[in-house]
């Protein structure tokens, strides 16, 4: 067979040439798909919400009894003050604090370490305790 002559095909070979696009075809979309599907993830895990990149989203973290999440002015003012008794940290969550305090914030500071910063009424700052703070007093 010299190169001016026509390659003949068969209907086996056309369709095996359909058969070879359509998988490719599929890989191609599944790869799109699983792209997506990740970039989603890794802006969902963001701290757009609030909560330091790669943690636990606030309102799925345990609660200690009775204590729920802060939203809104109440939780601006939590904030503010926590982050002003630990400069450069992250909030976690702000909630209502079962334990002593009318509110509490989690923070993680820069060093990686988390602490909770108990505040009252007056959004002034209580105390500070390492860690999540410990299980409700009985």
């Amino acid at each position: 067979m010299d190169e001016t002559t026509p390659i003949k095909r068969t209907g086996r070979t056309r369709r095996w040439i359909a058969s070879a696009a359509l998988v490719g075809a599929g890989l191609a979309a599944g790869g799109v798909l699983a792209g997506s599907q990740l970039a989603q993830a890794a802006d969902t895990s963001s701290s757009s919400n609030g909560h330091h990149a790669g943690m636990m989203a606030p309102a799925d973290m345990v609660h200690g009894p009775g204590e729920k999440l802060l939203r809104g002015t109440t939780a601006d003012k939590v904030e503010a003050a926590a982050l002003d008794a630990v400069p450069g940290g992250t909030i976690i969550r702000v909630e209502t604090d079962s334990d002593g305090s009318t509110y509490e914030a989690h923070i993680q500071k820069a060093d990686g370490s988390t602490v909770t910063v108990k505040v009252d009424a007056n959004f002034n700052v209580t105390d500070t305790i390492h860690g999540f703070g410990g299980a409700p007093r009985a």
